[in-house]
C-alpha cells in the first residue's frame, strides 16, 4: 500500500469519526418529555380514584380505569399511532446514560404508587363500596403495581444499593420483592432455556406457565441468594438477605395499610398484588415464548443473541414500560439504561405491542394461533430448535410437521436463488 492511499485511508477514518461525533452531539431525544407517561401512570391512577371517592356513583366507572387504561387506551393507542420512528445511535448511548432526567423520571413513580395503593385500600374497604367497585379498584390499583413492577426492573439493574432498595420498594405493595433477586441473577444467566422458569414454552398456555413460573421463581431466588450469602459466610436469616429485606417491606406496608382500613383492605392488598404480579408474569410469557438458546456437545448454552427475545417497537406501550419491548437489546445490556435502549428490525418481532398482547395470551386457542407458526417462521421450519412444551412435543411436532417442511422448503429455495444472484 502506497503512502497516498494510506493517507486516504486514514483521512476517511477520521471523517467517519467527525461524523459520529457530530451525529452524537445532534441527536436529541424525540421522546425526552414523553417519557412522563411513565411517572404520570400512578397520577392518572390517583386522579381515577380521587373522582370516584368524590362522586362514587356519578363516576363509578372510575373504579375500572386500570383495566380500561391497560387493556383497551393503550392497544387502542399504539394501533393507532403505531411504532417508534427514532433510534439513539451508538455513539449518543453515553450521553443519554449520564443524563440524570432519567433516572429521576423512574424514581418518581414511587412515591404516588404508594398514594395510590393506599387511597384505593380506604375505599375498598368503606362499607357503602359496592363489591363490583371494590374489584374495579382491586384492578385499577393492581394494574399500576403491575407496571410498577416494571420501574423495580429498570432499578434493580443498576449497582448502586440505594436502586436496588427503590426497587424493592416499588415491588413491596405486589410482594414480588423476589423479582430483584431472581430477575438479575437467575433470568439473565437461563434465558431460552427449558431452565428458565420465566421463559415460557411452544405449546404452553400461560395459565399452565403461571404457577411454574410463580413456584420456579422463588425457589430460584431463594437457592441464588442462599448461595450468595453462603459466599459471604452467612445464614439464610442474616440481616444481609435481600430477600428477607424485601418481604419486611411488604410485611411493613400491608400491616399499616391494614390498621387502618382493617380486614377489607388487607383483601383488598392482596387482591391487587396478585392481578399486579400476574401482569408481570403474562409479560413474561411473551417475551421468550417458544425460543431456545442452542447447546454445544458439552451440554453448554450458547450466549444470548436478539434472535432470543421477542420485541415490539410500539411507541405508546413503550412510553409506559421504558421500552421493555426493545427487549433484545435489553438481554444485550442487562445495565443499560431504558431511554438508551435500541430497536433491531432483524430481533424476532411480535405482530403488536405487548399491550395488545395480554388478551390473547389469556386464551391459548388465540394464542397458539397467533404465535405458534411465526415461532416455526423464526427458526425456519427446524422443530428441533424451538423450546417446547415437553408435555405436548410429540403432538406439536405431529401437528406442524408439514407446516414446517413447507417453511424449511421455502427458505432453501430462497438462499439458493440469492446464491445464484
Amino acid at each position: 500500500m502506497n503512502a497516498k492511499v494510506a493517507d486516504e485511508l486514514i483521512e476517511t477514518a477520521q471523517d467517519k469519526t467527525r461524523q459520529e461525533k457530530t451525529k452524537s452531539a445532534d441527536w436529541k431525544d424525540p421522546k425526552r418529555y414523553l417519557w412522563l407517561l411513565g411517572p404520570g401512570l400512578p397520577v392518572i391512577g390517583l386522579t381515577a380514584l380521587t373522582g370516584y371517592a368524590i362522586a362514587p356513583k356519578k363516576l363509578r366507572a372510575l373504579a375500572w380505569a386500570g383495566p380500561a387504561l391497560v387493556h383497551g387506551i393503550i392497544p387502542a393507542l399504539d394501533q393507532w399511532i403505531g411504532e417508534d420512528a427514532s433510534n439513539p445511535p451508538e455513539s449518543a448511548v453515553k450521553g443519554l446514560e449520564n443524563d440524570k432526567y432519567y433516572s429521576r423520571l423512574v424514581k418518581a413513580f414511587i412515591p404516588t404508587q404508594y398514594a395510590l395503593t393506599f387511597m384505593g385500600a380506604w375505599l375498598a374497604s368503606r362499607k357503602k363500596t359496592p363489591m363490583s367497585d371494590r374489584i374495579g379498584l382491586t384492578l385499577t390499583v393492581g394494574a399500576v403495581n403491575g407496571i410498577g413492577i416494571n420501574t423495580a426492573h429498570e432499578l434493580g439493574h443498576k449497582t448502586n444499593k440505594l436502586n436496588k432498595l427503590l426497587a424493592m420498594a416499588a415491588l413491596a405493595p405486589t410482594a414480588y420483592t423476589h423479582f430483584v433477586v431472581e430477575h438479575n441473577y437467575g433470568h439473565h444467566k437461563n434465558v431460552a432455556t427449558p431452565e428458565d422458569p420465566a421463559s415460557s414454552r411452544m405449546g404452553e398456555s400461560f395459565w399452565k406457565f403461571l404457577p411454574r413460573t410463580v413456584v420456579g421463581s422463588l425457589k430460584s431466588a431463594v437457592e441464588i441468594e442462599k448461595a450468595r450469602l453462603a459466599r459471604r459466610g452467612k445464614g439464610f436469616w442474616s440481616l444481609q438477605n435481600e430477600l428477607l429485606q424485601g418481604w419486611a417491606m411488604t410485611a411493613g406496608f400491608f400491616g399499616v395499610t391494614t390498621l387502618v382500613t382493617g380486614p377489607r383492605g388487607l383483601a383488598f392488598l392482596v387482591g391487587q398484588a396478585a392481578y399486579g404480579a400476574s401482569l408481570l408474569e403474562v409479560i413474561n410469557y411473551l417475551e421468550h415464548y417458544g425460543l431456545k438458546r442452542e447447546q454445544d456437545a458439552n451440554g453448554k448454552y450458547e450466549r444470548t443473541k436478539p434472535e432470543h427475545s421477542w420485541n415490539s417497537n410500539h411507541i405508546v406501550t413503550n412510553l409506559f414500560l421504558y421500552q421493555l419491548q426493545r427487549h433484545s437489546d435489553h438481554h444485550a445490556h442487562p445495565t443499560r439504561s431504558f431511554q438508551a435502549l435500541r430497536h433491531f428490525e432483524e430481533a424476532p418481532q411480535l405482530p403488536a405491542g405487548y399491550a395488545s398482547m395480554l388478551l390473547p395470551a389469556y386464551v391459548p386457542s388465540q394464542w397458539f394461533e397467533m404465535m405458534d407458526k411465526r415461532v416455526i417462521e423464526h427458526y425456519k421450519g427446524d422443530l428441533s430448535k424451538i423450546n417446547m412444551d415437553p408435555d405436548r412435543k410429540d403432538e406439536l411436532m405431529e401437528k406442524y410437521r408439514e407446516f414446517a417442511a413447507e417453511v424449511a422448503e421455502r427458505h432453501r429455495s430462497e438462499s439458493e436463488a440469492s446464491s445464484a444472484a
